[in-house]
């Protein structure tokens, strides 16, 4: 035997989609119900566990044996049950290597995530396909059921109950199987590649690690939450007179009174943009202060992170490997880290124990508003154990420094290569200031916020609408002044401006005429499998991984020009959809997978020198270590060190070494 493809099913009293894979097999009562499995691409076989069915003596060695490639679906869920049920948790790290992950696979490819969605957008037949009953049969096997007199007060659904469903989820647990063979046998000429392989096992042994959580603070921040939102809907009660203030639409009809106006939504911006006006009514001023911050949704990661809290006190799970799709970025789980509000509040440590004994009074005499106090504690949560401390690092601008390198910029190259100010540095290029006169105390200091905010909308080929978004009005910019500022920024990285261009260029030649074409760094190509019926444009990247769009033709944009379009997941909708790119665009998506491939690389070579990473946040990294050996310079220069394939990208890191997280 030499592939083992499998599919499992299994039970928890643990809420999956709440608490993570590891919370939920940790659970006393976790239990695997169905083995399905192939043995080099022979028939599907399927061991009813919960019945009393054992596995056959070579299918139990092939799942430990490293001679055998275990393949399944989100393999890290089999991975980590298999070893959980088998009682093999002590060394589960050895096996993650012989693991072959089909919706990595998939996800690789440009493809949706789930198995359904994949199947069906790949093209394979319907006897190929995932069955579609299978929510149904999971609800009623995988998880506990409510006590009824119909059902004989029995709070979990065995075979016995349902024998005729049962034989259908057997049917069902074979068909994935099935299915997860036809999508690797459909992608077989676009294989993952090693280092990408070797960084989705890396990924593994990371979030199987998991974060100290400070349950203490979660517990108070918790209590402290619950009792300023009851005192706020009080005083919202009395103040409006609604037995339910938190309803927008009678919150909404009584503002409308109250102010005057009529008002469109009652979203946070709305909220906020009221808030900026005059209001005679200080009743209505008060409850849309209230409305603000019970708005403060954020608090809820606190709910998020006792869900997911294993017995030992870490959280696991946080990271969805290659979770982006363009790019290969890594996406957010559970408490989401890389969506996380910053902490600015001082005294913070005051604050972390004022919400550890859950005093909400003396939070709110000190720091004011108590929910944007809890909000901003959130990434102190995550901490480190006795002993030891979180050592931060995360490269400083590093898509500037990357879409840079891509343009060959020289000017900004030289000023990452020497001080690293590119807000002062673009600011002097934009209005022909010697930097040296951009510093506090100066008139010319103004220029730097026009130069910050122009770094932070346009490298992609966005214009005034980009700065509005990026806050440039708020910023105290006036929109007078918004095209003169991108015309300027344009003037002075002509070379980034023609790399829009460059890209789109490229691109259109690869899909209607199917012409490889190298520009700036990367490699644009359409590339056929007829055979199996996959057709994408890719963009062999400088790290040698590859950037994939399914399905490439040359559409029209909403001016009338062609378009490249392609079948993709819309990050709004969810679904797959045709999406239109640009240039812009494409700039964004190459830069950004070079800079995850600097970060992926950055995270193997500290693995290696024994600093281990509990998460990571776009390009910021997280190790927990022994206090001595938290060696923050060390860390930085390891991320500092440039890869094989960009020896003259210059790369920087910072960071900070503390007791928890937090945003500096």
């Amino acid at each position: 035997m030499k592939d083992l493809s499998i599919d499992i099913e299994t039970f928890s009293s643990v809420d999956i989609t709440k608490s993570g894979l590891y919370r939920y097999a940790q659970s006393p009562d976790f239990q695997v119900l169905l083995l399905a499995y192939s043995a080099d691409g022979a028939p599907v076989e399927i061991v009813d566990i919960a019945q009393g069915e054992e596995l056959p003596p070579e299918i139990y060695t092939a799942l430990f044996d490293p001679n055998v490639t275990k393949h399944a679906y989100n393999a890290a869920f089999e991975w980590y049950c298999l070893t959980q049920f088998f009682g093999r948790q002590d060394s589960r790290n050895e096996y993650i290597s012989q693991w072959r992950c089909t919706m990595l696979h998939g996800l690789y490819c440009g493809y949706p995530g789930s198995l359904a969605a994949i199947g069906a957008a790949i093209g394979l037949p319907e006897d190929k396909r995932k069955l579609a009953v299978g929510r149904s049969l999971i609800r009623k096997f995988c998880v506990p059921c409510a006590p009824t007199k119909s059902n004989g007060g029995r709070t979990r659904n065995l075979p016995k109950h349902e024998p005729e469903q049962w034989e259908l989820f057997k049917e069902y647990c074979r068909q994935d199987v099935v299915t997860e063979m036809a999508v690797d046998e459909k992608l077989a000429s676009f294989p993952v590649p090693e280092q990408v392989q070797k960084q989705w096992e890396t990924d593994m042994v990371i979030n199987s690690r998991g974060v100290q959580c400070a349950s203490e603070l979660v517990n108070g921040a918790l209590r402290c939450s619950t009792e300023i939102t009851e005192r706020l809907m009080n005083e919202a009660v009395a103040l409006t007179g609604l037995d339910n203030p938190n309803s927008v639409a009678k919150l909404k009809v009584w503002l409308e009174i109250e102010l005057d106006e009529e008002l469109d939504t009652l979203r946070k911006s709305d909220v906020t943009e009221l808030l900026g006006k005059e209001i005679e009514s200080a009743s209505a001023r008060r409850v849309l202060r209230i409305r603000q911050e019970l708005c403060k949704t954020s608090v809820k990661k606190y709910a998020a992170m006792e869900q997911c809290l294993c017995a030992d006190g870490r959280i696991r799970g946080l990271l969805q490997f290659y979770g982006a799709g363009r790019t290969g970025r890594w996406a957010g789980r559970l408490v989401q880290v890389q969506n996380l509000p910053q902490t600015h509040v001082e005294p913070l440590d005051t604050a972390r124990e004022l919400t550890r004994c859950g005093l909400t009074d003396a939070l709110s005499l000190i720091y004011g508003s108590v929910p944007d106090t809890l909000s901003q504690l959130i990434r102190t949560a995550f901490i480190a154990p006795e002993g030891h401390l979180l050592v931060d690092a995360d490269f400083s601008a590093i898509e500037a420094r990357v879409i840079a390198w891509l343009a060959d910029e020289q000017w900004r190259l030289d000023v990452f290569n020497t001080h690293g100010k590119i807000y002062e540095a673009s600011a002097s290029q934009m209005f022909g200031v010697p930097i040296d006169r951009i510093k506090k105390g100066n008139p010319e200091y103004a220029l730097r916020q026009k130069g910050k905010v122009a770094e932070l909308a346009l490298g992609y080929g966005g214009s005034s609408g980009a700065l509005k978004n990026m806050g440039a009005l708020k910023m105290g910019l006036t929109e007078e002044e918004l095209p003169d500022i991108v015309s300027r920024w344009r003037d002075a990285n002509r070379r980034i401006k023609d790399l829009w261009y460059a890209y789109e260029n490229a691109a259109l030649l690869a899909v209607s005429e199917g012409k490889p074409t190298m520009t700036h760094k990367v490699m644009f190509a359409r590339e056929y499998d007829a055979l199996r019926g996959q057709d994408f444009m890719t963009i062999a990247l400088p790290s040698g991984r590859k950037l994939y769009y399914a399905k490439p033709f040359i559409g029209q944009n909403r001016f009338g020009g062609e378009s490249i379009c392609y079948s993709g997941v819309n990050q709004t909708s969810r679904k797959v959809e045709t999406i239109e790119t640009y240039g812009g665009k494409l700039t964004e998506n190459i830069t950004q997978a070079v800079a995850r491939d600097c970060l992926a690389e950055s995270i193997e070579r500290l693995e290696a020198a024994g600093y281990p990473v509990v998460f990571h946040v776009h390009d910021e990294v997280c190790i927990d270590i022994e206090e001595s050996r938290a060696n923050l310079a060390d860390v930085c220069r390891i991320m500092a060190i440039r890869p094989e394939w960009a020896q003259d990208l210059p790369l920087k890191a910072e960071g900070y070494v503390s007791k928890y997280f937090k945003k500096e």
